[in-house]
């Protein structure tokens, strides 16, 4: 089962696309996606965010014997550093340390006691190293067993950031507003030549000088290598039915700029605009701003065609879970007329791309790529900082 996403990426590595400027599409391992979250389902709300993310330290700079010793501390799955309010059932008006694993055995022993015990002494292990990296002074405040999960259920996300009967050791500091996490984040992480690129980089800037917005870093480890997520996010409640989405007025601009730390080749799938509702009902997408990119199936599966087009790609376009995501193509950059969308009830629509009716069932598994639910794998990547 793959996500609309991953699809996109494995073009690159399975499909024959035309060259631009004699140059194929390249993957990079830095990527920036801008992506809102409709949740009628489960939440009531909608969420933006601007997610940043890479696999390469050098894009990312964590120090290495940390990220080492994080990769080599058996069962943990994700370190998360957030200034979310109530990151974990009881925590309030603080900013959070998480350190998360998964036990089955120790979970399934329903000893409390000895499975706090345990998950405590592995967080201790790390979180000295964790305040020393990004000058932190988070202490210890409780041991956390994550729930089912029913978003990441809803998503068809693992749920190793959010959770999903994971154990997530907690330690807590004051909590700084947005803007300064991000600042001091950014400082210690991201290099300057990637800050002074903007992009996407400058759209999270912009939505943390709101006071309702969030910052969120996560570490996850991999056998070869760990990805780094920064993530600037919102949340709006869902008052009335929602029909018109304007993803930039939620990021609180008025035009998107891919970053020109790519315009060093054709990288077509390191910046995406991703729009995921999630309903009580069939709904389906009735209109849109912009183009919509040219597709082709294959084995059962939507890829795109040209990736030098830009212009929306739906998948699925009606059922109660809808996945749109928008590629650039050549351009490098998008207007709220080129970003808006508009859903209706579903009553049977014509697929746009085929005319047949999609009946609102699908048997992929789409996710987005969002520190909400799940991390994306790196993947075969260019590191492009040491090109430049």
């Amino acid at each position: 089962m793959k996500s609309l996403s991953l699809l996109l990426i494995l073009t690159i590595f399975s499909s024959s696309i035309a060259a631009v400027h004699a140059q194929q599409p390249q993957l990079a391992s830095y990527r920036e996606t801008a992506g809102v979250l409709v949740d009628q389902k489960l939440q009531n709300q909608t969420t933006a965010f601007v997610t940043l993310t890479s696999t390469s330290p050098v894009e990312m700079r964590i120090p290495p014997e940390l990220a080492e010793k994080i990769r080599n501390t058996a069962n943990v799955t994700s370190v998360v550093i957030t200034n979310a309010d109530n990151c974990v059932l009881g925590v309030q008006d603080q900013a959070c340390v998480l350190v998360n694993m998964v036990q089955p055995s120790l979970l399934e022993s329903y000893n409390i006691t000895e499975i706090q015990s345990n998950a405590h002494k592995v967080g201790d292990t790390l979180i000295g190293d964790i305040n020393k990296a990004f000058a932190l002074n988070a202490q210890f405040n409780s041991v956390y067993i994550n729930p089912k999960g029913e978003l990441n259920t809803a998503l068809g996300t693992s749920g190793v950031v959010s959770g999903n009967r994971t154990i997530s050791v907690v330690y807590t500091m004051s909590r700084p507003d947005s803007s300064y996490l991000y600042d001091g984040l950014t400082s210690i992480l991201i290099p300057k030549q990637i800050r002074d690129d903007g992009g996407f980089y400058d759209v999270a800037k912009t939505m943390t000088q709101n006071a309702n917005s969030t910052v969120t870093f996560a570490i996850t480890p991999g056998n070869d290598a760990s990805i780094y997520q920064l993530q600037a996010g919102r949340q709006f409640p869902i008052k009335t039915t929602i029909d018109n989405i304007k993803p930039l007025e939620l990021f609180g601009v008025s035009k998107i700029d891919r970053s020109s730390y790519f315009n060093v080749g054709f990288f077509p799938l390191n910046s995406i605009v991703e729009v995921v509702v999630l309903s009580n009902h069939d709904i389906s997408v009735t209109g849109h701003g912009g183009n919509l990119a040219p597709t082709t199936i294959k084995n059962g599966q939507k890829f795109p065609a040209d990736l030098t087009k830009s212009g929306w790609i739906f998948d699925p376009e009606s059922g109660q879970k809808i996945s749109a995501i928008y590629l650039f193509g050549t351009t490098t950059s998008a207007t709220n007329d080129d970003l808006s969308l508009t859903v209706g009830s579903s009553m049977g629509q014509p697929n746009q791309n085929t005319g047949e009716i999609n009946s609102g069932k699908t048997t992929l598994d789409y996710s987005i790529y969002a520190l909400i639910g799940i991390v994306v794998a790196g993947g075969a990547a260019v590191y492009l900082f040491v090109r430049r």
